[in-house]
């Protein structure tokens, strides 16, 4: 027998873990939720400069189950990259796809129409509870509320909807992380105070909130934070142009948190997932985009 193959006694073997966890036996266990929760946002939250074409700011929530965000979701999203690109380190920017930039160069309406269709078809069978904040900028102005950020008012409201959902779910007694983009130091810094700010107990309920927020880089090829890019838009959109036809909002208006269970998706979601404010149809109900049906996918036009 050739001993040379042979793994010398003190040589360490590929797997082995060579540190004593004798004392980690007494130690708890660590209690985290079932859920994961990827957060992307839309527009910019300035009160200073307003765009008349796209005068809101959006966030948004997706939640998975992670064990069926591993089995069913990243596999998906993999497989669609392999298909089109023939690699899967392409990150999937609903800018990048409606601009037409970068890897997302089409050879026309056809092709496009095709990605984009399939693409909507992944966002449709995946199973993910949405809750999201549009707000909208010149509404705030008319009202005098110049002085509220509209990214703290839209976290505020996604981070207690969050809670109401988790709630339903018996996942308060378990640590639950909120997934974000990193988007600069200084950014970053106001969004984690504001975050445990409010997780703190600076709430509707009072209590502080299970959650913990985890800052991804921007470059990181996250399922997760890549539908929840796509997502973002449309639902701005839905506000912006409430009666153009908004293929990817009908989509994802029965994802909505909504009052009701399972029975209820696709109504009873306003105020509950879906947050627009302030308000100015309020009174007179949803205010929902048309149900027509446009040709494109999820990332929608300018």
């Amino acid at each position: 027998m050739d001993t040379a193959s042979q793994p010398s006694s003190d040589q360490l073997h590929l797997f082995d873990d060579p540190v004593d966890r004798s004392e980690e036996s007494c130690a708890p266990e660590p209690t985290f939720s079932n859920y994961i929760v990827y957060v992307d946002e839309s527009g910019d939250h300035s009160m200073v400069s307003i765009d008349d074409a796209y005068p809101v700011f959006v966030l948004s929530l997706c939640i998975f189950n992670k064990s069926y965000y591993g089995r069913a979701v990243v596999p998906a999203v993999e497989e669609f990259k392999f298909r089109n690109f023939g690699h899967d380190i392409v990150i999937l920017h609903e800018r990048d796809i409606r601009k037409e930039t970068g890897q997302f160069r089409f050879s026309g309406a056809k092709e496009k129409n095709r990605f984009l269709g399939a693409l909507s078809k992944i966002i449709e069978a995946s199973k993910f509870i949405l809750i999201s904040a549009v707000i909208d900028k010149r509404r705030m102005k008319d009202t005098g509320e110049v002085a509220d950020n509209p990214y703290h008012v839209a976290l505020r409201f996604c981070l207690e909807q969050l809670r109401d959902f988790l709630s339903e779910k018996d996942q308060l007694g378990t640590l639950t992380h909120v997934v974000v983009e990193c988007r600069g130091k200084k950014e970053d810094a106001e969004l984690e105070l504001e975050f445990r700010r409010v997780c703190g107990g600076a709430n509707k309920y009072g209590v502080p909130l299970p959650f913990a927020i985890v800052f991804a880089d921007k470059k990181s090829n996250s399922s997760g934070l890549q539908l929840a890019d796509l997502v973002a838009r449309p639902i701005g959109l839905s506000v912006v142009r409430p009666n153009q036809p908004n293929r990817a909002f009908n989509l994802l208006r029965e994802k909505f948190f909504c009052e009701g269970g399972r029975e209820n998706v696709g109504k009873n979601y306003r105020g509950v997932g879906y947050l627009i404010y302030p308000d100015a149809q309020k009174a007179k109900g949803p205010g929902e985009p048309t149900e027509a049906i446009a040709p494109t996918g999820i990332p929608q036009s300018t």
